[in-house]
Parts: C-alpha cells; sequence; structure tokens
C-alpha cells in the first residue's frame, strides 16, 4: 500500500471520529440546554404560586444508604442513671424513666435547657438532637442523629420528655439505634430543587408558601424484624412550621403518619 493511500485512510478516520465527537458534544449540550430550560420553567412555574425559598445548596452532595439496629437496654444500662427510676422488662428496646426529682424548665423553652441534662444523665444523650416542643402534649422531643444527620420519626432512636402543668419534666422515653454501617459507597443525591419540583408536582407544597430550612437527615427505608435500612432525606421546612420529606435517592415523597412510612407514588 503507497503512502498517498495511507494519508487517505487516515484523514477519512479522523473525519469520522470528529463528526462522532461533533455529535457527542451537540448531544450533551442540548441534555444541558434542557435541563437549564426545564429549571426556568419551573422557577415560572414557582412564581406563578407566590412559593419562594432560600438559598439551596449549590455542591452536588454524596451520601450512602446506612443499616442499624435497635438497642436492647440492659441492667447495666440502668446502672448509669442517677436519680432516675427505669420501668422496663429486659431485654427491651425501648426505656420508661421517672426523674426522682422533677426538672424545672423556663417559660420559654430553649433546647440549651436540656443539653446538661442529656450529656450527663441519659444514655447516649449526646447523640441526640431537638426536634419540636408539643405544647398541648406536653411533650419534647429529640431524634437521633448519625455524624450531624438526623433520623427522622424513628420510634428506635429518638427521645421523648413528658413535662408537667408546673412545667416540670417529670419523665421520658427512650429508644436508640446502635450498630450503625455503611451499606454502600457513597453516591449522589438529588439535588433539593429537584426535590422541591417534585413537592410542587405531586401538589404536596401549597401556594404562598415559603421554604424556611432545607436540610438533610435519614428515614427508615426497609423495617426488617432486627434491623432497618436507612435512605438520605431532604426535609423542607414550609412556612416555619410544616415539614415535607423527600427521598434523596428515589425522590419519593415520605409522609409520616400514625409512626408508619408511607411513599407518596
Amino acid at each position: 500500500m503507497d503512502w498517498s493511500k495511507i494519508k487517505t485512510i487516515f484523514i477519512i478516520t479522523f473525519l469520522i471520529l470528529d463528526v462522532y465527537l461533533l455529535f457527542q458534544f451537540m448531544k450533551i449540550r442540548d441534555a444541558n440546554k434542557y435541563e437549564v430550560n426545564t429549571e426556568a420553567s419551573f422557577e415560572e412555574k414557582l412564581k406563578a404560586d407566590e412559593i419562594t425559598y432560600g438559598e439551596l445548596p449549590k455542591t452536588l452532595i454524596k451520601a450512602q444508604y446506612l443499616s442499624a439496629k435497635p438497642k436492647i437496654f440492659t441492667q447495666e444500662d440502668m446502672a448509669k442513671l442517677k436519680g432516675q427510676k427505669a420501668s422496663f422488662t429486659e431485654p427491651s428496646s425501648s426505656l420508661m424513666i421517672t426523674l426522682e426529682k422533677p426538672l424545672k424548665l423556663s417559660g420559654k423553652f430553649e433546647p440549651a435547657e436540656l443539653a446538661d441534662f442529656l450529656k450527663n444523665n441519659v444514655i447516649y444523650g449526646d447523640q441526640y438532637q431537638f426536634w419540636k416542643k408539643n405544647d398541648e402534649l406536653r411533650t419534647i422531643t429529640y431524634f437521633q442523629q448519625y455524624e450531624t444527620f438526623p433520623l427522622y420519626q424513628n420510634i428506635n432512636g429518638m427521645i421523648t420528655f413528658h413535662y408537667n402543668e408546673k412545667n416540670q419534666i417529670v419523665s421520658y422515653q427512650q429508644s436508640y439505634l446502635e450498630g450503625m454501617e455503611e451499606l454502600t459507597e457513597k453516591e449522589e443525591i438529588l439535588r433539593p430543587i429537584k426535590a422541591i419540583e417534585t413537592l410542587h408536582q405531586k401538589g404536596v407544597l401549597k401556594p404562598k408558601s415559603t421554604i424556611t430550612k432545607v436540610e438533610l437527615g435519614y428515614s427508615t427505608l426497609v423495617q426488617l424484624a432486627a434491623s432497618q435500612v436507612l435512605a438520605p432525606t431532604w426535609r423542607f421546612e414550609v412556612n416555619d412550621k410544616e415539614s415535607l420529606f423527600v427521598n434523596a435517592f428515589e425522590g419519593q415523597i415520605i409522609d409520616f403518619k400514625n409512626d408508619e412510612k408511607k411513599s407518596v407514588e
């Protein structure tokens, strides 16, 4: 084969390669263009419905599935409690504790008031974070956390304080998840704007709403007899009172009702 024919073959080959690369570039550009247009269109819908939100995380966040199991409390655990009486039958995954001396709260409760008590008087107390105070039920609820991420509405990982009409904590109920393990490698999760879009499309995010807080935590994906699988979950606080949850991997809306979690299809 002479040199001119070899050159011709190389030129044709590179031309084909250039056409292929150009095609791939156009394809990616069009995909990105479509995504930008879709987001712009969604922003217009939010504006029309007078739905607003603050600054959202801009960087891509990675997370993974976790596994854990309810801790079984023993008499050895009870021996660590001072000035408290435990009501439970060993073995048990839930403690009912009565304080021998009620703990007085201020008129305007702040979570910092219970920080020392949790740290010094509650088993693993420093691994819980404040969730809410319910004046009607006279309860103060704390959720267990993994690293800095709260475990939302997990009956196997929370503390519920009970206070009386004198604004004194008289008892609490506790459960705890142990043996936290990472089941998978970290993967990119759904961007919060996409989760908001899902809430809007399903009619869960109502017109004239303001998203006042956005945070990432975990919720139970699969509940087994002796353990459970936890999935990363976006939480959107609306108008400083209502919380909406979206599975950060699958994009399903999570509805916590009567301690049961249902996905809105």
